[in-house]
C-alpha cells in the first residue's frame, strides 16, 4: 500500500502481505493480509502506532521517509507486541536512532525479551496521556489479553480515532483503499468471523472488558492493525464483536462436522443435513473433519447456532480429525449452543462417551439424545438420526420467532 492520508493527523503506512499462505503458521488466508501501521503527527512531534512484520520493514520505513521528509518520528507506540506487528522494531530504531519507544511494563519487558531493546523507552499506565503538540493528544487504554497481556489501545482525542490493535481486525489485504468509504467491504465481514474464531476466540470475558471501557468514548474512526480503517460500519463492526465475544451465535443456522474412515458416519451426516434443509433450516455448512480446514470449521460454529458433531470410535478414542476440533471448541468456551452428537464404531463404542466428556468441560450438553450406530447404519437409526435433526431443527426455528 502507498501512504494514504486518513485524517489532518493521521496517515496509513502499513503494508500488504499477499505471498505467505497461511497466518500464524496455521491459518489460511487466501485473501493475503494487511499489516497496519499510522503515523500521528502534531505539530511539535510525530508518533508511529504500531510497525509491521519484520519481512516489510523496509516497505514501511520508506513510508515514514516518504511522509515525513527530514523530520524524524519521536515515538514509536506499541498497541501489541506479536511479531507481526513488533518485528520492525529494530529496523526502525536502526533508521531512527532517536525514537522513544512507548509501552506498558509488559510491553517494553516482550521488547527487551522478544529484540533485546530496552533502552530510550517510556512507560505508560492506563488513562496516561502524550501530546504532540497542541491539538494533538494520546490517551492509552490497557486491554490485557485481547488477546496478549500487554495490548491496549491508543486514542486520538481530537479526531475520536481509536487505534485498536487486533481488536476489530480481519483476515484480508487492502485492494487499493484503506478507509470503508472509500470500499466495499463485505467481504471482509467473514473474514472478521473467521479472524475472530480462529485467533480471539478464547478471550471473550477479556473483550467483553475492553468494550465495557470503551463504551463511554465516542468514536468516529478505528484504525485496525489488519483490515480496513472502520468508519461508515464502525458500529456493524463494533456489534459484532460485541456478539462473537458473548458466544452469541449470528444465526441459527447449523454446523454438521463428521469424521468417516468408510463412510458410515458420513451416510448419518448427509441424511441429518437432508433432515434439516426439509424441516426449513436454510443455512447448513457440512464440514468432513479429515479434509477441512479447522479455520473454516471454527467460523461456522462461531457463526450458527447449531452444531452436529459425528465421529466414529478410533482405537478406543475419538477419532483423531473430530478430536482437534473438539479441542479447539472447548479451548475457545464455546457456548449457546444446540447440540446433536452421533457415534459409530465397529465393537467398542467410545466416540459418543470421549465427546460428552469435552461438552461436560464446557459445563454443557446436547439438546438431543446422541445417536450411536454399531458397524453400518439401519434404516431404522438412519431414521432415528433424521428425526433428531428434525428436532433439533424446531428448536432452532424456535429462536426466530
Amino acid at each position: 500500500m502507498k501512504v494514504s492520508r486518513i485524517s489532518e493527523r493521521v496517515h496509513y503506512i502499513g503494508v500488504n502481505n499477499r505471498t505467505s499462505e497461511i497466518f500464524e503458521a496455521m491459518w489460511p488466508i487466501p485473501y493475503g493480509v494487511s499489516y497496519n501501521s499510522y503515523l500521528v503527527s502534531g505539530s511539535e512531534k510525530s508518533a508511529i502506532i504500531d510497525g509491521v512484520d519484520a519481512n516489510y520493514a523496509l516497505r514501511q520505513i520508506d513510508h515514514i521517509y516518504e511522509l515525513d521528509g527530514g523530520r524524524h518520528p519521536e515515538y514509536l507506540i506499541i498497541n501489541h507486541m506479536e511479531p507481526d506487528h513488533s518485528g520492525a522494531i529494530r529496523m526502525l530504531r536502526n533508521a531512527f536512532p532517536n525514537i522513544t519507544i512507548v509501552g506498558n511494563a509488559q510491553t517494553l519487558a516482550m521488547v527487551k525479551g522478544f529484540y533485546g531493546v530496552d533502552t530510550n523507552t517510556l512507560v505508560i499506565k492506563d488513562g496516561d496521556t502524550l501530546s504532540l503538540g497542541d491539538g494533538t493528544t494520546l490517551r492509552f487504554a490497557l486491554t490485557p489479553m485481547v488477546h496478549w497481556p500487554e495490548t491496549m489501545m491508543t486514542f486520538l482525542e481530537e479526531e475520536k480515532t481509536l487505534f485498536s490493535g487486533d481488536a476489530f481486525g480481519c483476515y484480508g489485504a487492502l485492494n487499493g483503499a484503506v478507509v470503508d468509504t472509500d470500499m466495499n467491504t463485505d467481504h471482509y465481514f467473514p473474514e472478521m468471523v473467521r479472524y475472530y474464531s480462529n485467533i480471539v476466540g478464547k478471550y471473550g470475558q477479556f473483550v467483553q472488558r475492553a468494550l465495557k471501557k470503551l463504551e463511554n468514548l465516542e468514536i468516529s474512526t478505528i484504525c485496525t492493525t489488519h483490515g480496513p480503517v472502520w468508519r461508515s460500519r464502525l458500529s456493524e463492526v463494533v456489534d459484532l464483536y460485541d456478539k462473537l465475544s458473548r458466544y452469541e451465535p449470528l444465526d441459527n443456522g447449523v454446523t454438521i462436522i463428521y469424521g468417516s474412515m468408510y463412510g458410515n458416519t458420513e451416510a448419518m451426516a448427509e441424511r441429518a443435513a437432508e433432515a434439516f434443509a426439509e424441516a426449513g433450516i436454510r443455512d447448513i455448512a457440512v464440514h468432513n473433519a479429515s479434509m477441512a480446514d479447522l479455520s473454516y470449521m471454527l467460523a461456522d460454529i462461531f457463526r450458527h447456532r447449531g452444531l452436529v458433531i459425528a465421529s466414529p470410535t478410533y482405537s478406543d478414542t475419538l477419532f483423531p480429525p473430530i478430536r482437534n476440533v473438539m479441542e479447539a471448541i472447548v479451548t475457545r468456551g464455546v457456548k449457546n449452543r444446540e447440540i446433536m452428537m452421533v457415534g459409530s464404531c465397529s465393537w467398542s463404542q467410545q466416540a459418543v462417551k470421549v465427546m460428552s466428556g469435552y461438552l461436560d468441560a464446557l459445563n454443557t450438553s446436547c439438546t438431543v439424545d446422541p445417536l450411536t450406530i454399531k458397524h453400518a447404519p439401519t434404516s431404522e437409526q438412519i431414521e432415528q438420526c433424521r428425526e433428531a435433526a428434525k428436532t433439533l431443527a424446531g428448536k432452532l426455528l424456535d429462536k426466530e420467532d
